[in-house]
């Protein structure tokens, strides 16, 4: 369990560090690199367009790789989520500005974003499946957790390349090709992310459906039919997870260095110091779903991100490095109460011979909801010189929005599942709870 685990942080990570790196450029340099004819507001407006862009690609590959997953197993998806993510992110450094080739550059720069997205769209899925479906049930919480440590560990890396970068070379170095370094250093990354994958065995579960005939012929179309009610719960209780973080990561960056003239070399470690403690604590949290259960801590942490967003617009703004990074961390405390959780949970919720499918559609869902327009709305809402009040009315919707949503889906942890309604493991969760 530890090398399936390793491996699926590992390669999470990776993938998700080509996708963060992409969040980071466009917060600092790309507006005015590939909208030049833009004023500074709308030249981010523009670059966090084309962030969204990778979002609303995630569901379809989603589909395309859940596809896969379901009717040819877990393994290919690892792979060629990998594949296509890491190169799309190297074109991306290799792109000429608008300077060079004019609207070719932006629309390049569209194009690649949405193949990270939709490389992306399938890689959560296969890493949790990976993790989740070989686990023991009492600590698959634990180790379905591992890929959610991914992401935090990517945006470390993607931003620790990206902080050592501004503060090693003059701003005209970093806009002329510093910036370019993190997307060629992920062709490097991505073929160690391969190596470590090669040897990944098919889930249990998978080949159990394989060998008795069981998997679904239109995965997609039995999740449309079967379980749409379901994947828009699971899309709107994600949300707010990713609208937090991003709106910590990628606005609160852009707002910072633009509006309150913070280092942004200050900013970041603001930033970065907030999410190595959220990595730190998902393996710690997760474990507090195997004992108490999954729903429970989901709850929590939605209301925790509702009470917390006015606070942390209050404490960005006042540009005090410790008072940001409390700020930043009590948001992500919130999104990691809910998240460290998910990995085992939204899996749990679909049948294995549809999981592939139904669990990535639902959460890239979530990522559309709630990451494609968080920096684009936040940094519209803060387009003014008073305190950006609107963005925590608008954080603070999306986590009613999540915290109604986790109240309409059931508990999925296996043992207490089987305590209160004697269903069998193995089934999805909502379809255990159903009535016959």
């Amino acid at each position: 369990m530890l090398r399936l685990a390793t491996a699926s942080l590992a390669g999470t990570a990776i993938e998700f560090y080509d996708f963060f790196v992409y969040g980071t450029a466009a917060a600092l340099v790309l507006g005015p690199l590939f909208f030049p004819s833009f004023s500074p507001l709308a030249g981010t407006l523009a670059a966090f367009g084309t962030f969204g862009i990778g979002f609303l690609a995630r569901p379809l590959g989603s589909v395309v790789f859940g596809h896969i997953g379901d009717r040819y197993g877990r393994r290919p998806v690892l792979l060629g989520s990998l594949l296509l993510t890491g190169l799309a992110t190297v074109a991306v450094g290799c792109v000429p500005t608008y300077a060079t080739i004019g609207m070719a550059a932006p629309l390049l720069l569209l194009v690649l974003r949405f193949l990270q997205g939709l490389g992306l769209g399938g890689e959560w899925g296969g890493a949790v499946l990976l993790t989740a479906e070989h686990a023991p049930e009492q600590r698959r919480g634990l180790w379905a957790s591992f890929p959610q440590v991914g992401p935090p560990v990517g945006f470390l890396l993607a931003n620790g390349m990206i902080l050592t970068l501004s503060a090693t070379l003059t701003d005209a170095q970093f806009t002329s090709w510093g910036w370019r370094v993190p997307f060629w250093a992920a062709g490097v990354l991505a073929l160690a992310g391969l190596w470590l994958r090669r040897s990944v065995e098919e889930t249990p579960q998978f080949r159990a459906l394989a060998e008795t005939g069981r998997r679904s012929d239109a995965p997609l179309s039995e999740v449309v039919r079967g379980h749409w009610r379901l994947v828009l719960l699971t899309g709107g209780a994600l949300s707010v997870g990713y609208a937090v973080f991003y709106a910590v990561t990628t606005w609160s960056l852009a707002y910072a260095t633009e509006h309150l003239r913070v280092d942004r070399t200050v900013m970041l470690g603001c930033i970065m110091a907030a999410v190595a403690l959220k990595a730190l604590l998902t393996p710690l949290v997760a474990v507090l779903g195997d004992r108490y259960g999954r729903r429970p801590l989901c709850l929590i942490g939605s209301a925790m991100c509702l009470v917390w967003m006015f606070p942390f617009v209050a404490l960005l703004r006042t540009a005090e490095p410790v008072l940001m990074t409390l700020g930043c961390l009590g948001g992500l405390l919130g999104m990691v109460t809910m998240f460290a959780v998910v990995g085992a949970y939204v899996p749990e919720l679909y049948a294995p011979r549809i999981r592939c499918t139904g669990a990535a559609v639902g959460y890239n869902l979530g990522g559309v909801l709630g990451g494609a327009l968080t920096p684009i709305v936040a940094t519209a809402l803060a387009g003014g010189s008073g305190p950006p009040w609107g963005v925590a009315v608008y954080l603070s919707g999306i986590a009613l929005l999540s915290l109604i949503c986790f109240a309409l889906l059931p508990e999925t942890n296996p043992a207490l599942v089987r305590a209160r309604t004697g269903a069998e493991t193995g089934k999805g969760a909502a379809e255990a709870a159903a009535p016959a």
